[in-house]
């Protein structure tokens, strides 16, 4: 195929060319209609481009089948056999890959336990019971990493009826799994292999970031461009590859959660990130590769943050690590996570993309060069200077790994929809939650429906949240009070 055709964006710019109108949706009609006030901040060509897909840009029928040819140039890229776009994120596209290996199966699905929030939902919409995998856990650094092949197998004998595994890889940290393995452990049972990639849509076109995880053997991956592509937010692929899922019903499962009314702006920004990427997709992550190294050596040299990672990697750690995430360990200065991303946010006009109890995240991208760079080190110099006038950061419970592995005593699905009650958080533990608990940032839940709540968790959350950790999916968000299944 020609890599460098963009059927969604010439279809765009043909549509603006030929001064198409359409009375139909959407009502502000490329911008006639919409408030003058509006326009100032979000520009007038982000209206013009906002048009229908079906009856738009293409015809009622998609007769021209630019989506679909945008797809088949996007799996010939990466190396996949099919590829599926979304403008509903990655948690749309992780719920689709999980109803269509596990929809109905029994079994249940291996999952990590260190997935995101987005395949917690995905659990409690489609019913699919969890057969948790442990993740490795450094128990210094409170830090998990990714499950090893052998905890896989190990999980696969005590569950060797589920339908698949779903491992998570890169992690928001940028730490990576050993996929090749998993993929093999899981294959040698005639079992797919779902891979969560959403931090790695840029791997396939660069060798010296970790492996892609189609070139790794996965059946399925899902990627979020916005977050290490050129995407905006929202956009999404699943890739597939193999005979052990079929193409048409992950399609078919996919547009059961899918829009009707897909933005086109996401969908042509997905084509030409890919086009982008063949094209000089070695040469722009080469750069941001070098760059990153440079950066990392400089705030290395800054008396405070750690600089984390050969900590990161090794046998009972990480596999790889994507060194564009550079992550900082901000403990030696005596302060939070939280408290330098707020300093940060309110001094520097910089935001963090990840953020907890010791730790901060500043994730480069292609798109950054040595002036961002030159802002991010000179703010953490500040900061190295200004920690010490901070307050002391209250107290957080930090349990043990056994503490934080909660006994699952109902489906997710079962513990959600039934009949809850909410109960003071002094009477929270023995009681079974009826909702998901997500420090966000990285989204990962401590608690998932249908755990058995303990003492442990409950202390390490509110404690967390007095020290400035956000509980956004929390029925009730302060933790005074906890959602549980109602007794009786």
């Amino acid at each position: 195929m020609d890599q460098s055709e963009t059927p969604l964006l010439d279809a765009l710019d043909q549509y603006h060319r030929l001064d198409r109108y359409g009375f139909s949706p959407p009502g502000h009609r490329q911008g006639r209609g919409a408030d003058p006030r509006v326009k100032k901040v979000l520009g007038l060509d982000t209206f013009r481009s906002d048009v229908l897909a079906s009856g738009g840009l293409d015809d009622r029928k998609s007769g021209n089948g630019y989506l679909s040819r945008a797809e088949q140039l996007m799996a010939e890229a990466v190396g996949a056999e099919q590829a599926f776009f979304s403008t509903c994120g990655s948690s749309l596209s992780v719920k689709a890959a999980m109803m269509a290996v596990a929809g109905n199966d029994p079994g249940g699905l291996l999952v990590g336990r260190d997935s995101h929030k987005s395949i917690v939902a995905g659990l409690i919409f489609s019913g699919v019971t969890p057969r948790w995998i442990t993740p490795r856990w450094d128990e210094e650094m409170h830090f998990s990493h990714p499950p090893s092949p052998d905890q896989v197998r190990a999980t696969w004998e005590k569950y060797p009826d589920a339908a698949g595994a779903l491992i998570v890889s890169p992690s928001p940290y940028g730490t990576c799994a050993d996929l090749e393995g998993i993929a093999k452990v899981c294959h040698e049972r005639g079992k797919p292999l779902i891979v969560d990639e959403a931090w790695g849509a840029h791997l396939p076109f660069h060798d010296d970031l970790p492996t892609w995880a189609m070139d790794a053997g996965a059946d399925i991956c899902v990627v979020s461009v916005h977050k290490m592509g050129a995407g905006f937010e929202q956009g999404s692929v699943y890739h597939l590859q193999g005979d052990l899922v079929d193409g048409a019903h992950l399609s078919a499962c996919a547009d059961l959660l899918m829009t009707t009314s897909p933005n086109v702006m996401i969908y042509s920004a997905i084509d030409g990130w890919r086009r982008q990427m063949v094209e000089h997709g070695a040469e722009l992550l080469g750069d941001a590769l070098q760059l990153a190294r440079r950066t990392r050596d400089r705030i290395a040299a800054i008396d405070g943050p750690t600089v984390l990672e050969d900590r990161l990697l090794g046998e009972e750690a990480s596999h790889d690590l994507d060194r564009l995430q550079i992550l900082l360990d901000v403990s030696e200065l005596g302060v939070s996570g939280y408290q330098c991303s707020d300093w940060l946010r309110e001094h520097c006009r910089l935001d963090l993309g990840m953020t907890d109890h010791r730790r901060i995240l500043a994730t480069l991208s292609m798109a950054d060069d040595e002036g961002t760079t030159d802002r991010l080190v000179a703010a953490l110099e500040s900061l190295s200077q200004a920690a010490e006038s901070f307050d002391p950061p209250p107290k957080m419970y930090l349990p043990s790994p056994g503490e934080l592995q909660l006994d699952s005593v109902m489906s997710p699905r079962d513990a959600f929809f039934g009949r809850a009650e909410m109960v003071d958080a002094g009477r929270a533990a023995g009681r079974i939650a009826a909702e998901q608990i997500t420090p966000y940032p990285p989204g990962i839940p401590a608690v998932v429906p249908g755990e058995r709540l303990d003492d442990a968790v409950v202390d390490y959350l509110r404690s967390g949240v007095n020290a400035g950790m956000v509980i956004p999916d929390a029925t009730d968000t302060s933790l005074e009070k906890f959602r549980v299944v109602a007794e009786g």
